[in-house]
């Protein structure tokens, strides 16, 4: 572990408009910069979508985190206004020599608590998850597939990661989930200070993660309409096994789920997934030595 390795650090807020709790973040921090500055690096400050955050919409066009595809950054032909900003984002940081850590503010729909979306299985977001879990044993750590082709904006630096925190309606500012996220924020910097000056301790020798694995649509009829709705006893987090209820329809009929292995749902019932024609998130559960 070599002293200095985390040079610059960069909080994104507002990459999706209508998450007011980042933005607000991003906004008390410009106004105090002292309460994210440590002694060994640098962390500067970022609203990724603007016109979106005017609107109070999640975005103007298209997804914003869905637009950092090295292939949409180098494809100057694009015209929606998500991905000129995601080439202006990338420029930006890019002029602030390197950001070796990028923190991504998001809340959801969904009753998942506080959760830690990683990038990939660097060592560094692998022990920064086991001291945080150290000291929140309720924090979930969740890591998207790797084998899909990274889009997110936090893939613009070698070490990303995003802060999930909910449930919160979109376009609603809430205390309890504004101190949470903020709280978390320092408890990451101070890692990163720590960790820059090798005194790092509070590090777990095993780390449970959960994997995403697919994704559920919710059940549609031949005009490609919704038919059925989550059953109720649905959670985040909580283990799906075989035959388990996972819709009802209009009619009160159940539907269960298929699957051989257990699995672990995460953003059940996030109502900006509605598009994407995702009901939830399929998980698997996994310890691993750190």
């Amino acid at each position: 572990m070599s002293n200095q390795f985390i040079k610059k650090v960069a909080i994104v807020g507002g990459t999706h408009g209508n998450e007011l709790t980042g933005v607000y973040l991003i906004e008390k921090f410009k106004h105090d910069l002292s309460l994210i500055q440590r002694d060994s690096f640098e962390t500067i400050t970022l609203l990724g979508n603007p016109k979106a955050i005017k609107a109070g919409r999640r975005y103007i066009d298209t997804d914003l985190n869905r637009c950092f595809k090295p292939q949409y950054l180098q494809n100057h032909q694009l015209t929606y206004y998500e991905q000129i900003r995601a080439k202006q984002i990338e420029k930006y940081l890019k002029y602030q020599e390197v950001v070796d850590v990028i923190i991504d503010l998001h809340t959801t729909t969904a009753d998942m608590g506080i959760s830690l979306i990683l990038n990939d299985s660097h060592p560094f977001l692998l022990q920064l998850s086991g001291h945080l879990c150290y000291l929140d044993p309720d924090l979930k750590i969740l890591q998207y597939s790797t084998n899909s082709e990274p889009s997110q904006l936090r893939n613009l630096a070698k070490i990303g990661l995003a802060i999930e925190v909910g449930p919160v309606p979109q376009g609603v500012l809430k205390a309890d989930i504004f101190h949470r996220t903020e709280a978390l924020i320092m408890q990451i910097l101070d890692y990163i200070q720590n960790y820059n000056c090798q005194q790092i301790t509070n590090i777990p020798k095993n780390l449970t993660l959960y994997k995403q694995v697919g994704v559920m649509d919710y059940p549609r009829d031949e005009n490609n309409e919704i038919k059925a709705m989550i059953f109720p006893t649905m959670r985040d987090y909580q283990p799906l096994k075989s035959n388990d209820a996972i819709f009802i329809d209009f009619k009160g009929n159940t539907i269960k789920y298929q699957g051989n292995s257990i699995v672990y749902p995460v953003f059940v019932n996030e109502s900006a997934y509605l598009e994407k024609g995702i009901a939830f998130s399929l998980t698997m559960r996994e310890t691993m030595m750190i």
